[in-house]
């Protein structure tokens, strides 16, 4: 007796895989302590960076305000003295000197401050030449102003950048507080350079007092709302000072002077004269207001400091207190891992190989009714630990499912014989019906009401048959052709189109002379007659629906276009899908109503043929079947006439612009039980032969059965046979709508029609298909 060999439980296993949380804690610890450390690097850099070049960098905005003002006042006719102009000139590079050695010193940040630092650089350099400028008096004040605060605005976004990319957020709201009192401050060292460009004349251009405007609301909303209330206190405190001081107050009491005492005039705006008490203001509320946004730059520095030095501290604790307890446990967990990981890994390759290789191939061998080897299924073999039982858990359920398709596959078979069974007796009753059809017609042919009637219920009859073929091709069996000659694409047109109940709205082009092989011919007739009878049935009863045939590179393609209504590339391309698929009986019966795509489609692919739904020009649908070359074969020419026919109207060759020729007399159609033998089917009776409504009698003669066009047949039980229908001689039997005018043209419905009427429209259409495939044919060399 084989023993059974001895394998961790998986309830043991999972004891064991409790430990790896432990390791994933692991894990994170050493990452946590990584992104840490990485923040407390960042944050130093940028404290460093801040020190070294962020309080140089403010020292020269500074200086560049303050030199913009007198640049300013100078350009606007203020007397100021050329060793003032020279002092803050002289202050400006050196502030600027200093800042491009701490830049320099500094190293490289990151991208967005490189850039930012390039910028400044590039401004400084051209500092020199727009001095040049302004002692020449060359250009505009305005664009002289504009060097300036562009210059400056580059400076605050350097602040702005330097803190942006840090992950604590304290110390990046801190940040945005620190930018925004620069801005704060740069608005209104920027209202001071507007008053300075006023000059002695206290005269502002309009634009340069809606600058102004802007200025005075903004640096107050900045410190209203995004400033004072985001202030540390003691900070708060100092700002709270310096806005009750008297030079606050004489700021804030100018600014309201020019706001609401101006005079609007042509040149400009006139300020009042309280705007003289603006400067020796500025000169003491510009400096407290630069120590404050100093001291807010080192408290700032300070801060990421203290932030740096605690995420440092934070590291070394955890990484104290984790390291112990992963040290242990690392052994054991790694071995429950492994073991696990294995026994997994070989579970999965065999479901896999099974999912993936081992049923596909049992379901499509029961699917084509061959026989399974039990063999390649997988086996239970009985393990008592939790993996193994897993495993064998799988194979019961292939097992199951396996006889769960093999019960459908045999119930499919089952149905699809029963189904087929079915068909053939109805076949019969129909072909039973058909032939007593026949018999009304020879009795009752002199009665014109009843033989309509008649014409009307054998059309009926012959589309119940194709329902009942179709039937069969979707259960499963073939549809056997009788045909032992080729037949030529224009009389399969006609077969084709003789088989749709609404056939008088159909048009057939038969523009390239070739034949089909025989044994084909019923199953290409039916897949025609499927796509005539669908536009048909879905285009205006009034319009016309077009099939035309001709010869393609790929071999023969009859492409079918209707006008109806307009399809979705939604609907066209499900339409598609089930031309190409074979659907279970599921699907069959929630599309009871429409199976002729999928008979359609089951037909394509025992001929080989493709079928493909587009939209047509005109709006509607056009159905292209391409016929393989291999099923056609060359048409035999037949000898020419005797005598040609009289040449025939233009509205008769419009009928068929392009059929193919045709014998004197067409071949007989596909009719009753005496043209074609019964179908041999793989299972039950067969079916009917297939039967078509042949042309009507031509004008003068009484309306003849259904079998115009070949010889009468002796029908059992009558005594006697039908007498043959006489020959036709060329332009002898044309109707008297055709020799002399018409007087008017009367529309008359189908319904409405006599049937001698009926006969009559049927035999112009016949005469005018006819004399054009004699004319063509004596085109032919």
């Amino acid at each position: 007796m084989r023993r059974r060999r001895r394998t961790v439980r998986l309830r043991t296993m999972l004891i064991l895989l409790a430990l790896v949380p432990t390791m994933a804690m692991g894990t994170q610890v050493a990452v946590t302590a990584e992104r840490l450390l990485a923040q407390s690097e960042h944050l130093r850099a940028d404290v460093a960076a801040g020190e070294r070049v962020g309080l140089p960098l403010h020292t020269l905005m500074v200086e560049m305000q303050a030199e913009r003002t007198t640049t300013a006042a100078r350009w606007a006719g203020t007397r100021v003295p050329e060793d003032t102009v020279r002092t803050r000139r002289a202050a400006t590079d050196a502030a600027a000197d200093a800042f491009r050695r701490s830049s320099a010193a500094a190293g490289s940040g990151t991208e967005e401050t490189d850039r930012r630092l390039l910028e400044i650089m590039k401004g400084l350099d051209d500092l020199d030449a727009h001095r040049e400028r302004a002692d020449a008096r060359i250009g505009s004040v305005d664009s002289l102003v504009v060097f300036y605060s562009d210059l400056i605005g580059q400076m605050i976004r350097y602040f702005e950048d330097g803190f942006s990319h840090t992950d604590d957020a304290g110390l990046t709201q801190e940040s945005r507080v620190v930018v925004t009192m620069f801005s704060a401050a740069e608005m209104a060292a920027l209202e001071d350079t507007i008053l300075a460009l006023a000059g002695p004349s206290r005269e502002l251009t309009t634009r340069r007092f809606a600058d102004f405007v802007n200025a005075v609301g903004a640096h107050r909303h900045l410190y209203d709302r995004w400033i004072v209330p985001f202030l540390p206190p003691e900070e708060g405190g100092r700002f709270t000072t310096l806005s009750g001081s008297d030079a606050w107050q004489t700021k804030t009491r100018v600014e309201n002077a020019v706001l609401s005492d101006h005079n609007d005039g042509d040149a400009g705006v006139k300020l009042p004269r309280a705007i003289d008490g603006w400067a020796a203001a500025h000169k003491v509320w510009s400096v407290r207001l630069d120590a404050l946004n100093t001291d807010r730059v080192r408290a700032l520095h300070a801060h990421g400091n203290a932030k740096a030095s605690e995420l440092e501290a934070q590291v070394t604790w955890l990484i104290a207190i984790s390291g112990g307890a992963l040290l242990v446990v690392t052994l054991v967990v790694v071995f429950a891992t492994r073991s696990v990981l294995r026994r997994l890994r070989v579970l999965h390759g065999r479901t896999v190989a099974v999912a993936e290789e081992t049923l596909p191939g049992v379901l499509a061998r029961l699917q084509q009714g061959r026989p399974v080897d039990d063999e390649a299924l997988p086996a239970v073999v009985g393990e008592s630990d939790e993996v193994g039982r897993v495993g064998d858990a799988f194979a019961r359920v292939v097992a199951v499912s396996v006889d769960g398709h093999r019960q459908l596959a045999a119930e499919r078979q089952g149905f699809g014989m029963f189904a087929a069974g079915i068909a053939s007796r109805t076949g019969n009753l129909v072909s039973r019906q058909l032939a007593l059809t026949e018999e009304l017609q020879d009795t009752f042919g002199g009665d014109e009401a009843l033989l309509a009637q008649l014409m009307r219920s054998d059309q009926l009859t012959v589309g119940m048959r194709r329902q009942i073929e179709n039937l069969l091709i979707l259960a499963g069996g073939e549809i056997p052709d009788p045909h032992t000659e080729p037949m030529r694409v224009a009389d399969l047109l006609r077969e084709a189109a003789a088989e749709v109940e609404d056939f008088r709205r159909i048009d057939r082009q038969a523009l390239d002379e070739v034949s089909v092989e025989p044994r084909v011919i019923s199953q290409i007739s039916h897949l025609l007659a499927e796509l005539l009878d669908n536009a048909t049935r879905f285009s205006p009863p009034r319009s016309k629906v077009v099939i035309r045939a001709e010869l393609v590179a790929d071999g023969l393609s009859v492409e079918i276009e209707d006008r109806g209504p307009r399809v979705t590339a939604a609907t066209y391309a499900e339409m598609n899908g089930r031309l190409h698929s074979a659907p279970p009986y599921s699907v069959l019966a929630e599309n009871a109503h429409r199976l002729g795509l999928f008979v359609v489609g089951h037909l394509a692919d025992q001929l080989g043929a493709t079928v493909t739904l587009r939209r047509s020009v005109y709006g509607g649908t056009s159905a292209v079947v391409i016929v393989p070359r291999d099923l056609l074969v060359p048409t035999e020419r037949e000898p020419e006439p005797e005598s040609a026919p009289e040449p025939q109207s233009a509205p008769e060759r419009e009928r068929e612009p392009a059929a193919a020729p045709v014998a004197a007399v067409p071949p007989a159609p596909r009719r009753s039980g005496e043209d074609r033998p019964a179908p041999v089917l793989r299972m039950a009776d067969p079916l009917p032969v297939r039967r078509t409504p042949a042309p009507r009698t031509p004008a003068g003669r009484a309306p003849q059965p259904l079998t115009a066009g070949r010889p009468a047949l002796d029908r059992p039980g009558t005594g006697a046979a039908r007498p043959a229908l006489p020959e036709r001689v060329p332009q002898t039997h044309m109707a008297e709508q055709l020799r002399e005018p018409r007087a008017t043209d009367t529309a008359v419905t189908p319904d409405e029609a006599t049937p001698q009427e009926v006969a009559d429209a049927w035999d112009d259409y016949e005469q005018g298909t006819r004399t054009v495939e004699n004319e063509l044919r004596q085109d032919q060399p």
